[in-house]
């Protein structure tokens, strides 16, 4: 047995090309199923658990995947806002926790997140240096982003400008880094989060400048009343809030108004539930989704489209498998001068069939490990590459 096992991997061995290529052919059929089951289960898993800790999701009517999507991922959405006044209705008429939020914004390519303090305790969020944002412009940021950037507390982070050219448009906003949050495998380790003021200053809503009464250039104001003084957008404003400008910040039209990408929604129980969705999808122009029902939906619609990969892989596992028995056959042929000097030693019929089996038992079992190793390394790395992405 040992000697049979000794000749089959010394052959093997002598074929290297031969043994390497039908190797790669039956791990590359084990690989593709293996592979594309271990990541749309890792993702259901990811998907799915975001989606319990977040019972509702109220935004602008259309399509529900997106406004679920951008709520609990931050993507940037072309969804319409819907007004802060809404948020303010459904805090103060339903029980629970209400939370508003408005991802509209980036910074070095990462998602600006304004956010009531409320979702860090209900994400279980906590900082391992430093402090949540204490007041606008302070800003606290995902384990990822931190160390991407290689920013700590204490340093700045600069917001990205949407309009470059265009003077009318806040400038770039200088925020300060109070914190780092600690890590929770999820879409919060990307993301940089501030208080939902200093999301309107981004909007262009609330901005600081100096003392307009010290104006010089008188093209620079465009009206002057008793009680008021309207000034030019190209009067440059504060691009940082210090301890020594900020009471200079103030919120320009209806406070009502003020622009949401949505907001979330803790209820204190499924009776609360019920009836804020009631209230929000029959009396208003907007809509409050349940995100595991959006993302169930989602899953069904990705494992219709894995059936379809399945049935390719099941094909080119078939076509693996008759390549297979062809190379062995052919293989016989051309080794028929060795069986029959095998047999002139006084090799049985027995000792030469075991000899392919422990072949085609070492080929397998390389196979298996390959196809088991690169399994792991594509479930392990390609989620993150594809986040990075």
């Amino acid at each position: 047995m040992i000697g049979l096992l000794y000749l089959s991997l010394k052959h093997l061995l002598y074929h290297r090309v031969q043994t390497t290529i039908l190797t790669l052919s039956i791990a590359v059929a084990m690989v593709l199923p293996a592979a594309s089951k271990m990541l749309i289960s890792r993702y259901q898993q990811n998907l799915t658990a975001r989606a319990d800790n977040t019972p509702l999701i109220a935004g602008a009517k259309g399509n529900r995947f997106e406004l679920a999507l951008t709520a609990l991922y931050f993507r940037q959405s072309s969804l319409a806002t819907i007004s802060y006044s809404e948020y303010e209705r459904a805090r103060d008429k339903h029980p629970g926790v209400v939370v508003p939020l408005n991802c509209r914004f980036t910074a070095r390519d990462y998602p600006i997140v304004g956010v009531g303090f409320e979702y860090f305790r209900e994400r279980g969020l906590k900082p391992i240096d430093g402090t949540l944002p204490l007041q606008m412009g302070d800003v606290v940021l995902g384990k990822n982003v931190a160390e991407a950037l290689q920013l700590r507390t204490g340093d700045a982070l600069f917001s990205d400008q949407k309009e470059i050219y265009d003077i009318s448009k806040p400038p770039a906003l200088k925020m300060h880094i109070t914190g780092v949050l600690g890590e929770s495998r999820s879409a919060d380790d990307d993301a940089v989060f501030v208080d939902i003021k200093t999301i309107w200053i981004l909007e262009g809503i609330a901005h600081g400048h100096g003392d307009v009464k010290k104006i010089d250039n008188p093209k620079m104001l465009l009206g002057k009343t008793e009680e008021t003084v309207v000034v030019s957008p190209a009067y440059i404003e504060y691009n940082e809030i210090t301890p020594e400008n900020i009471a200079s910040y103030h919120i320009h039209g209806d406070s009502s108004t003020l622009p949401l990408t949505a907001f979330l929604v803790w209820p204190k129980d499924d009776k609360a539930a019920t009836i804020l969705k009631g209230d929000i999808n029959l009396e208003t122009d907007y809509q409050m989704v349940v995100p595991r029902a959006v993302i169930d939906d989602l899953m069904a619609v990705v494992f219709r489209i894995k059936t379809v990969f399945d049935t390719l892989s099941a094909v080119l596992a078939a076509s693996t498998i008759l390549l297979t028995i062809l190379v062995i056959l052919l293989n016989m042929r051309i080794r028929a001068r060795e069986i029959e000097t095998l047999h002139k030693i006084g090799c049985s019929r027995f000792a030469v069939g075991g000899l392919y089996v422990f072949e085609l038992v070492a080929i397998l079992a390389m196979s298996v490990a390959l196809a088991a190793l690169v399994t792991t390394v594509v479930s392990t790395v390609l989620p993150d590459l594809i986040r990075m992405v």
